[in-house]
């Protein structure tokens, strides 16, 4: 089980060693935005409309250790990851995926879709600590700023077209 437990519809992490961020965004409302917000979702378009490369382009699966690599201006970051868990069900579908050795941080990010009636949401959960890496936990200010500046793209990614 995932440490975000998206499988669940309340979250209350138990943590004194990571960041706890949680919000939910409203998407619309209809069968034609779940369907293609659960279909982007689940092609890792979260993050690539947010400046994110994804390597290699294939659906989000169980298991997977995609590359990411975030773009800012000039500069590319290699975030290594493996999605720990999925969920898709009528009314929720989505992932959550922890760090690996080598990312600028440790923890856990997790994307879910619900939709209660014909409302669509999207809910980001994230666990957040310095990585173990001198390198890294040194920028770990700056990184926190980059984070929230992703986070706000993340909430408007799947509300817009490519």
């Amino acid at each position: 089980m995932s440490l975000t437990r998206i499988q669940q519809e309340h979250w209350a992490p138990e943590t004194t060693t990571h960041r706890v961020w949680q919000r939910r965004h409203y998407l619309g409302s209809g069968d034609l935005v779940w369907s293609e917000a659960a279909e982007s979702l689940m092609r890792w378009e979260i993050k690539t409309r947010s400046g994110f490369v994804v390597q290699p382009q294939e659906p989000v699966r169980m298991g997977a250790r995609p590359q990411l690599r975030a773009v800012l201006g000039p500069i590319a970051i290699d975030e290594p990851i493996e999605v720990v868990d999925t969920v898709h069900s009528a009314d929720r579908v989505g992932f959550a995926y922890k760090t690996r050795p080598g990312h600028p941080v440790s923890g856990e990010e997790a994307f879910i879709l619900t939709r209660s009636a014909a409302h669509v949401f999207l809910e980001i959960r994230s666990l957040t600590a310095p990585s173990n890496l001198l390198g890294w936990r040194v920028v770990f200010p700056l990184l926190l700023v980059a984070q929230k500046f992703t986070r706000w793209r993340y909430g408007r990614a799947l509300t817009l077209k490519s």
